[in-house]
């Protein structure tokens, strides 16, 4: 059989999980387990761990080997404040690395790995980036990288954040970059792992994406985003709307989103490109079958 076994990295403490999945009706984790199946062959399962969580019983060592490839979701905290959970998840990462098993990040994905190899992470002092990333361009390493394979020269992706890495760890690769974001898509070599990962959401489908805009429509004003809380959850409904329907033109150019959103094919280029270059060669150099 050649399944897949992942383990998913839930970033979120309990609380934010219990909201997502409230609003979506998967948490974090479960969601984006149930893509990376999505991208794999049948029979694929995936763990969730859940490291913001006091007293969590964290995968470590040969454990940690026996996946054949391990992803960070997204999360609310900030890696700037190192609170015990963080901390946490800065140690599992470590582990990750030195466990030589495939490794992939969205958003605090990235940032988490950055810091785990020697890299820095603080607030974006050109603000917040909410909704989707535009006109994130590829460098000249980006395009002879697999992690990037088939993307444009520029592309929009889903993308919700407020901190950026600010200072890359030696090891680190740049990728992809934007006007607000300095390191959009990264590989990053340490301890004998690699991990590729993005700052933005592959993962999220047009109606995730929506559901944490609606949640945050009142942040979206608060910041300039939009003139008023009901504007902003205008904004989430309309996407949520195209979610369901990808006939609706109406809606896409008004959001201003082509196929590389529109299309959830090319809006998983990265998780695909990952399992394809990473996980299944890891896979069958491990002599897995």
């Amino acid at each position: 059989m050649n399944s897949l076994r992942f383990l998913v990295v839930d970033g979120n403490p309990a609380e934010r999980r219990a909201v997502h999945e409230r609003d979506f009706g998967k948490t974090p984790g479960v969601s984006y387990g149930d893509t990376l199946l999505s991208l794999s062959p049948a029979g694929s399962r995936y763990d969730v761990c859940l490291p913001a969580d006091p007293g969590a019983n964290l995968p470590l060592g040969a454990a940690l080997a026996d996946y054949d490839g391990i992803a960070l979701t997204g999360s609310s905290l900030h890696l700037w404040n190192r609170e015990p959970a963080v901390l946490q998840q800065i140690e599992l990462a470590r582990e990750i690395f030195k466990s030589r098993t495939p490794f992939f990040g969205s958003c605090w994905g990235v940032q988490m790995a950055c810091v785990a190899a020697g890299g820095d992470v603080r607030r974006n002092p050109l603000g917040r980036e909410i909704g989707f990333a535009r006109n994130i361009a590829v460098n000249a390493a980006g395009r002879d990288h697999p992690l990037l394979a088939g993307r444009p020269a520029a592309f929009t992706a889903p993308a919700i954040h407020l901190d950026v890495i600010t200072a890359p760890s030696d090891s680190m690769i740049a990728l992809a970059s934007n006007a607000l974001t300095p390191v959009q898509a990264a590989e990053i070599r340490h301890d004998g792992g690699i991990f590729w990962g993005v700052q933005y959401h592959p993962e999220f489908s047009l109606g995730e994406a929506a559901s944490i805009l609606h949640r945050i429509a009142p942040l979206m004003a608060e910041e300039g985003f939009v003139r008023s809380q009901a504007e902003g959850e205008a904004y989430a409904a309309d996407l949520a709307a195209l979610g369901r329907d990808r006939s609706r033109q109406d809606i896409a150019w008004r959001l201003g989103l082509d196929e590389e959103v529109l299309d959830d094919a090319r809006r998983l280029t990265e998780l695909r490109n990952w399992i394809a270059h990473q996980v299944l060669p890891g896979r069958a150099g491990r002599g897995r079958s």
